[in-house]
């Protein structure tokens, strides 16, 4: 059964592939032809690599525009800690491409959120997991903290949006993004993506609560009496 599934699945996504050959990929040629020979992307789009996430449509973008990097809770181990595909995608971004943003966008019903706030026993089976989600850690203090002052409930939102902070407290580690910063070169940015409602607010690292697009576009464009986004 499970094969016949698995084959079915299979055959799906081919047929994606013959449409895109048919249909997307003619009426896309120029642009397919001003990328084949390299890539200008302005942001680095760091997101969980959840299925039910799609940057792309997110932010209305076009092949090119986003260099994604995606893992599970969207998580970037402070540098030094896990060198590898994170650290090095982080350098190759900032360094090669010269992105001028970093998102780090989280979340709702996020997997790795839920396995924090869980028992740390039913991740057994899953070592590898469980040692990659102590990048995260952090996070679930400053939710249980914040959770004690507001007398709120804990939720995987707020465990899901201190964890984007975190994340961007720890690129601000590794040497290439904390040089670009220097020379203000680079923007970083948390959001958290509600995927019922569609909606994605901006994560303000001074309050460490959410925002609404619509403030952090006028805070960017430097409306009178907006306080700076910050860095």
């Amino acid at each position: 059964m499970a094969d016949t599934k698995a084959k079915t699945t299979l055959i799906e996504l081919l047929q994606g592939v013959e449409k895109f050959n048919s249909e997307v990929f003619p009426q896309n040629r120029e642009l397919f032809a001003e990328l084949a020979g390299q890539q200008s992307p302005n942001t680095l789009f760091i997101a969980c690599a959840d299925s039910r996430v799609n940057p792309s449509m997110i932010t209305q973008t076009q092949p090119g525009d986003l260099f994604v990097l995606r893992n599970i809770g969207n998580i970037v181990p402070a540098y030094g800690e896990m060198l590898g595909g994170v650290s090095s995608a982080i350098e190759y971004a900032v360094l090669a491409l010269g992105v001028s943003h970093i998102i780090v966008c989280g979340h709702s019903d996020c997997g790795a959120m839920k396995a924090l706030l869980d028992d740390p026993a039913k991740l057994t089976r899953m070592p590898t997991v469980a040692s990659w989600l102590r990048n995260a850690e952090a996070a679930r203090a400053v939710a249980g903290a914040l959770r004690a002052t507001d007398a709120g409930p804990e939720s995987v939102r707020s465990l899901a949006e201190q964890n984007v902070l975190l994340q961007i407290a720890h690129l601000r580690t590794h040497p290439a993004v904390a040089a670009a910063l220097a020379r203000n070169e680079l923007i970083l940015q948390g959001w958290f993506y509600d995927i019922a409602s569609g909606e994605v607010a901006v994560l303000d690292e001074t309050t460490r609560h959410t925002i609404h697009v619509d403030e952090a576009i006028a805070r960017l464009r430097g409306t009178p009496d907006d306080p700076a986004p910050a860095a």
